[in-house]
Formats: C-alpha cells, sequence, structure tokens
C-alpha cells in the first residue's frame, strides 16, 4: 500500500516542492521589480526637487541685484556692464524655469510664474532706485542699514513652495 501511494505522489501529483520552485522565482521577480520602481520614483522625485531649488535659487539671486548695483564699485563701465549681463542671464534663467515648470510640472507653473512676476516687480524697481544711488566708496557703507523690501516676493514663494511640496 505503501508503495501505491509514494508511486501517486511522484507519478502524478503536485508537491509543495514544486510549488515553492513556481512561487519563489515569481516573488523574487516582483521584489526586484517593486524595488526598482520605487528606486525610480525616489531618483524622480529628487531631481524635480533640485530643479525646484534651482528655479527658486533663480528668483533669489534676481532679488538680490539691487544690492549688488547699490554696493558696485565706483564708475566702472566694465563693472556695469557685468550687472546688467548679470540681471539678462537671471531673466533668462527665470524663463527657463517658467517653461520646464509648464511642461513637467503643471501644478506649479502658476505659482512660480506668479513668484517670478512678483520678484520683477518689487526687485526691478529697488534696482532702479540702485542705479541712481551713487556707488558706495567706504567699507562702512557696504551696511547699507535697510533691506530693501520683500514682503509681497517672501509671500509668493511661500506659495510655491507649498505647491512644490505637494506636487513631490
Amino acid at each position: 500500500m505503501e508503495d501505491i501511494a509514494a508511486t501517486a505522489a511522484t507519478s502524478g501529483g503536485w508537491t509543495w516542492s514544486q510549488t515553492t520552485a513556481l512561487i519563489v522565482p515569481f516573488i523574487a521577480v516582483f521584489g526586484a521589480f517593486l524595488t526598482y520602481t520605487l528606486n525610480q520614483r525616489a531618483v524622480r522625485r529628487e531631481h524635480q526637487a533640485k530643479t525646484f531649488a534651482e528655479a527658486l535659487t533663480a528668483v533669489e539671486e534676481y532679488l538680490e541685484m539691487p544690492y549688488r548695483i547699490r554696493r558696485r564699485p565706483a564708475s566702472s563701465d566694465l563693472i556695469r556692464q557685468q550687472l546688467t549681463d548679470e540681471v539678462s542671464s537671471l531673466l533668462a534663467r527665470m524663463a527657463f524655469h517658467q517653461a520646464w515648470l509648464q511642461i513637467e510640472a503643471s501644478s506649479v507653473a502658476g505659482p512660480y510664474a506668479i513668484l517670478v512676476a512678483t520678484a520683477r516687480a518689487e526687485a526691478g524697481a529697488q534696482m532702479s532706485l540702485a542705479w541712481q544711488q551713487p556707488p558706495i566708496r567706504t567699507d562702512e557703507g557696504m551696511n547699507l542699514g535697510s533691506a530693501y523690501p520683500r514682503d509681497r516676493s517672501t509671500a509668493a514663494r511661500a506659495a510655491c513652495i507649498e505647491v512644490m511640496r505637494r506636487h513631490l
């Protein structure tokens, strides 16, 4: 009788070892796929976070330009040209980030456009005033004493960052 049961188990029945032999590779492949997918998601999120930070940095550098203009060296055509070139470069970088966000993260594009427009309005007026001031000639003068107001830009930046966080 034992011979018949052993023969039946080996000749036609399905065993646990056969089931395990099929399930283990499936679990391994599924685990590898899941790991790959999660890693790709993390890489994409990190890339987007870095791009968002670069977009915010361009605006911050633009907001700093009134200080750079105010602290320019006395009467140097070369410095004047460098500062105006830098302003143009920052405008181009902000336009690049606006376009990129419209393509890759449309939910962030609107708040970023508002931030850029607000920064341009605030810092643009401040740059005009800074150009009208005489260059600073003393070390003591480098401390301007009061900051240029950025209340609207700060609020627009906070709103933009909140949308960026939700997007990530």
